[in-house]
């Protein structure tokens, strides 16, 4: 998952959402360094990280992808995925969406002091950019990617996606809608936990 979804389950809990954030900066064991909503949200984080990895509907997903972007499947997977959220989020979410950005931006600059510069960084660029409002449009899918393969060490094939997806849109749209419900009852357990 990427962002949106990220706050999305993680949702109303500030510290979750918070942690939505933090959650791919912040490496290693958790060991009470961080404050500990924040610490919750970051194991939220992990757990819907490693949840979507290893489910089954996402495992043959990513085999439908070319074999030279099946190295990179679970970030577009992920970016996929925040654009229909964006795309059927009336279905998944009880609150409108430019309430829901509005506020997360406020959960998210609430704990800024105790973010990573990593993610003080991106939350800027977040808020600046409306990266969170920019997923309802496909073409926030390979501009994504793009900017990804820019920060990754090796060269990549991710700046240059956008007609490599169109094919498989139907695949991950469908995947989406019948994966989604079931991450968000797993995230109500963990979040009961």
């Amino acid at each position: 998952m990427n962002y949106l979804a990220h706050f999305h389950l993680a949702w109303p809990d500030p510290g979750l959402v918070a942690g939505g954030l933090e959650g791919d900066f912040y490496k290693g064991t958790l060991r009470g360094e961080l404050p500990a909503a924040l610490e919750r949200g970051v194991r939220l984080h992990r757990a819907i990280d490693a949840y979507t990895d290893r489910h089954p509907l996402v495992h043959r997903l990513r085999r439908e992808f070319p074999p030279d972007l099946r190295r990179y499947a679970g970030i577009l997977v992920d970016l996929c995925f925040d654009h229909y959220l964006s795309v059927h989020w009336q279905t998944f979410a009880n609150i409108p969406m430019e309430e829901f950005k509005q506020a997360v931006y406020g959960h998210l600059r609430e704990h800024e002091s105790a973010l990573s510069h990593g993610s003080r960084t991106l939350l800027q660029g977040m808020v600046r950019y409306d990266i969170l409002g920019g997923y309802l449009d496909w073409d926030s899918v390979p501009a994504g990617a793009a900017r990804i393969g820019q920060r990754l060490r090796r060269d990549n094939p991710l700046g240059a996606v956008a007609t490599t997806l169109v094919p498989l849109r139907d695949s991950l749209e469908r995947t989406f809608l019948d994966f989604y419900p079931e991450l968000q009852r797993f995230c109500a357990r963990q979040k009961a936990r």
